[in-house]
Parts: structure tokens; sequence; C-alpha cells
């Protein structure tokens, strides 16, 4: 423990590892660019820049609080440094800003303002480049980098996958793919991290909004859209709403009042991705074939251990991901002329996840030649189709969704969060359903945000070995090990994105520590309030089973080849 004299007051500080902490700490939200608490400290823009008390000026980001340090945080001399900095940054950055896809979320745009930046003195000499649209998922505008660095470390540090880097020196410098190659000719898996710690609009989420809108104001299209369960925890504190309040039934009134004919909750293929990857697993475990048991509901992590680990893509479940399950059977439903009553049915999934975009283009999202997925929009989406559509959000009556595909399990909901797949797995493969085997579920080791979680549970006289894994790079550690024979375990759970899809690549972003909680915690209040906990409880899809489903499971819930 030490203690500094921050603009005239003293602040004590513990662990924290750098000053700028301690300012932040102390109640001064000290501007800056290139600075995140989960990535390595790089010090590019130096907006963190503060005085000690002989005039020195240091970023307060990459120096190590001391005991009896003396800091200024917004004398004259770093007002002003701080207003050029930001200047010059404009200078050689794209000012479209009313046009810009994220104008009004800019935090270059925001610092603007905060600091007073009324006009830029200087000349932009930068070349033009061009846009890069070769993503399904994202959209690189070289004209909007400040060159912060941030998509570089994201993609490099947190998903171990470094697609994009920095090229050349001085004013020449540049992020992109090696040898200026599009981002779809790398080795992207198209999570959207990059985009999500772009602090302006230089990566966005390509977007298929005005997809949705044709659609729906065609009147032989029968448009139905599917919800995710990370979507319902994002949305509301946009609208100003409590953080990580479920509103479910709020964006199913906003669906219908745009023009959506049928609404479900993608919790309800969730249910079904349990009840056959739950028999996958048993069926792997009894003949001792294909282990340890990949889940495949990722679509980044899909094509990571594709890409990465070819060796291993016969351990990947076989199963479709919730979002292709539910697509799949939504189609087969209304190629019954009885059902589709001459119109043709376009499917709409919104995600929290960018990846899921390339994921509806895959060959193997085709069912019968026709694709499940028509189109995909993730949660920022929604949010500015909802925006365009002048409804009062918080002001909506909860709706519930529509049958036969609407409800889901406690088990499906919690597929939004890290570890919730497998939490649903372990109930389904337990008979006992009582309150307590669900509490004593949650606590054998398959909660919490840490980026590895190792646990086993006893099942049939075997103990079962768990690995649950968020974010690519931890994923890349857990497959090395599994290949060099040091661990070994039979299911591993993998999500790209740290923490799950509550924080996926199309989320709202701004979110901290506080956001990234209360939406988890929302999750688990959703499925606390559940009368249904266990997939296999769930009667609209043991109806299914009965019924559509009939000799059709492989081929509607399946994958033959990744």
């Amino acid at each position: 423990m030490g203690t500094m004299t921050i603009d005239g007051r003293k602040i004590e500080f513990t662990d924290e590892k750098n000053v700028l902490s301690v300012i932040r700490k102390a109640g001064i939200n000290i501007p800056t660019l290139c600075y995140h608490s989960e990535l390595s400290t790089f010090g590019a823009c130096r907006l963190c820049t503060v005085e000690d008390g002989r005039g020195k000026m240091f970023a307060s980001c990459s120096e190590e609080p001391r005991d009896g340090m003396v800091i200024h945080t917004n004398t004259g001399k770093l007002r002003k440094y701080r207003k050029l900095i930001v200047e010059l940054l404009l200078a050689a950055h794209c000012r479209d800003c009313t046009t810009c896809v994220k104008s009004g979320e800019c935090v270059l745009q925001e610092l603007a303002h905060r600091l007073g930046v009324k006009q830029v003195r200087f000349e932009n000499t930068r070349e033009q480049r061009e846009l890069d649209f070769s993503s399904p998922s994202i959209v690189r505008d070289p004209n909007k980098c400040i060159l912060c660095g941030n998509c570089v470390r994201a993609c490099s540090e947190i998903q171990g996958i470094g697609c994009i880097g920095f090229a050349f020196r001085g004013t020449e410098a540049m992020v992109m793919p090696a040898f200026d190659k599009k981002i779809s000719e790398t080795d992207c898996v198209n999570c959207g991290q990059c985009r999500v710690y772009c602090p302006t609009g230089a990566i966005s989420i390509r977007t298929n909004t005005g997809s949705v809108w044709e659609a729906l104001n065609d009147e032989n299209v029968r448009v139905v859209a599917q919800i995710a369960p990370a979507v319902r925890v994002a949305v509301g504190d946009y609208f100003g709403l409590p953080k990580g309040r479920s509103v479910m039934g709020k964006i199913v009134n906003v669906l219908h009042r745009m023009g959506f004919d049928e609404v479900y909750d993608t919790s309800f293929s969730a249910d079904l991705t349990i009840m056959e990857e739950s028999a996958e697993f048993l069926n792997r475990v009894q003949k001792g074939e294909n282990l340890p048991l990949m889940t495949s509901c990722c679509p980044a992590w899909v094509k990571f251990v594709t890409d990465q680990y070819p060796e291993y893509v016969k351990n990947v479940s076989t199963c479709r991901s919730p979002q292709g399950m539910l697509s799949a059977v939504i189609k087969e439903y209304f190629r019954d002329p009885q059902n589709a009553q001459g119109k043709k049915t376009v499917m709409v999934s919104i995600m929290p996840c960018t990846a899921k975009k390339m994921e509806a283009e895959r060959p193997n999202s085709y069912t019968k030649g026709e694709k499940d997925t028509d189109i995909v929009i993730t949660t920022t989406e929604l949010i500015r189709m909802i925006r365009t559509s002048g409804i009062d959000f918080a002001a909506a009556e909860p709706e519930a969704c529509d049958m036969p595909f609407g409800f889901g399990s406690g088990g499906g909901v919690i597929f939004g969060v890290t570890g919730g797949v497998t939490e649903a797995v372990l109930r389904r493969l337990n008979p006992d359903h009582s309150k307590t085997t669900i509490e004593n579920i949650a606590s054998c080791g398959v909660r919490g945000e840490e980026g590895i979680k190792e646990f086993s549970v006893p099942y049939n006289g075997m103990e079962v070995k768990i690995c649950v894994v968020n974010g690519l790079g931890n994923a890349r550690t857990v497959m090395e090990q599994v290949k060099s024979g040091e661990k070994e375990y039979h299911l591993i759970e993998v999500m790209a994105c740290r923490r799950g899809c509550i924080m996926g690549g199309g989320q709202p972003t701004r979110a901290g520590e506080r956001t990234k909680a209360a939406r988890a915690k929302g999750l688990y209040n959703a499925d606390n309030t559940m009368i249904i906990k266990k997939s296999d409880e769930n009667p609209l899809v043991l109806e299914l089973y009965n019924g559509l489903l009939k000799g059709k499971e492989h081929e509607l819930l399946h994958n033959d080849s990744y």
C-alpha cells in the first residue's frame, strides 16, 4: 500500500498496475484511446499524459504507482497537449462523422467535443484507402484508423490469432493484414472482437438491416425472427433500462410492431442442441471414440479448430448450432403448403455474434438446397432498427413469443454465458429433477468468467473430465495441452469471446465490468424464473420429436461435414 497526491488529494493505492488506474480510482475520468484494462499497455495515444510535482510529463498508463508521487491531471499545459493530440488525429482521419456507423458512439468524436476541438488546422495528406468488404461479418475502413493498436492486441493477445498487425513506420504506419491482404484471406474467424475494442469506425459490423427492411415491406414474404439468449440482456440499458435486465418480452413486442410475422426464442433450439449433443456425448463415451467431444455452438471456434487443428475436426460435435437447428426446423415447417399459405419464408436471426453471419453462409447451413438462415443481424443492428422505427422501447409492453417454437427451458437460456452449454448438458444427463440437483450442478465449477475452468463430475461410475474455455487464446492453450497429451478430457466447451455470447462481437460496445457482470447475472436470473429447467422437460421439444422431426433428426439437426 502507498499514497499518492492527485490534484491536491491524498489517494491510497494497493495493487493498481499503473498510475492511470489510481487516477480513475480517485474519480477522475482521464481520457484514453489506446488503453484497455484487458489488453497489454501500449502507450501510443499519449492522451493519459499527466504532470508530476516537478513538471515532468509522462503517460500514466505505462507508469507504475510509487508512494509519495505528486500528480497533476488537468493543468493548462496538459489541456493544450491533449487538444493538440486529438486535432492531429482528426487531421489524418475521415471526418464524415454524420454518416459514420459509429457516430454518437465514437470515442474520438467524444474526446473532440470534450476537449473543445472546434476546428482542425492541418491538412489531411494521407492517401485514401479502399474499404475492405470481403468479410461477411465486419468491414474495415483504413481511413478511420487512429493507430491505437487495440484491434491488433485483441486479435493477438485475447484471441491468439494475429490476423492483423502494424505495417510500415512513422507517418506511413498502418494497421492491416499481412501483405495488405483482404481480411477474408487471413485466418480471421469473424469473431468481431477487433470491432469491440476499436474506438472509432475503422472496424464495424457488416450490416444487413437493409435486407430485413426490404423483406418486411414485401407482402408476399413471411418474415420470421429468432432471438438468441444473450440479446435479451444487452438491449435494455441502451434505452435507459437497468443493465443486464432481460427484456425479451419488449423485444418481441417491438419486432411484431415492425412487421415480423412470427418471433421465436433460440433457447428453444438450444434445448434441441442439448438433446442431440447429450446423446452424441454418451454414444462417444460408450464407444470410446473421438473424445474429447468439442462443442459446436460457436462458429468462430469451429472455424478456429478447422483451420488451426484440422486433425481434431472429428472431435467437434456434429450438432448444428441452435441458430442452424431452429432455422432448419422452421424452413421445414413452412415447406408444408398448408403452413406456407402461398408465402415465401425469410428467416432472420438476431444474434450477439458477428460470426453467425459467416455461419449462415457455410455450405452445411443449407438444407435441401435452400439456405436455412436468410439474414443475420446483431444486437447492435437490432438497436439501430428500433431507433429507425421510432418505437418507444422502454414503454413497450412485454409480449410472449409465438408458437410452436416459442418456449425454451432455463438450460437453453444460459447458453449465452460461458459454461452454459456444459451446465445444460449436465442437467440433461442427470435423471434427478430436484432443485437441489440443479443447484449442485451450478456449483460444480461450471460457472465463473475464468478463461479456463477444469473440473470433473461423477456419472455412471466414471469421472467425466470437463474443460470450459472462453477466448480463443485460451482455447489454443487447451488444444496444445490436449495435443501433447498433457491434458485429457471427455468434454470441452469453447466460446470464442471472453465471458461467452454476452460479450459477443455484435453486442453494444463500451461495456465495463459492471455491465459484463450484469449481463451474466441477467441470464442466470432468467433461468431462475423459468418453471422448466431441463431441455428434456420442454413439452414443445418432445412434441417436435414425435411430429415434424420424426425420421429427419439427422438431416435437420446435424452437420455431415465442416
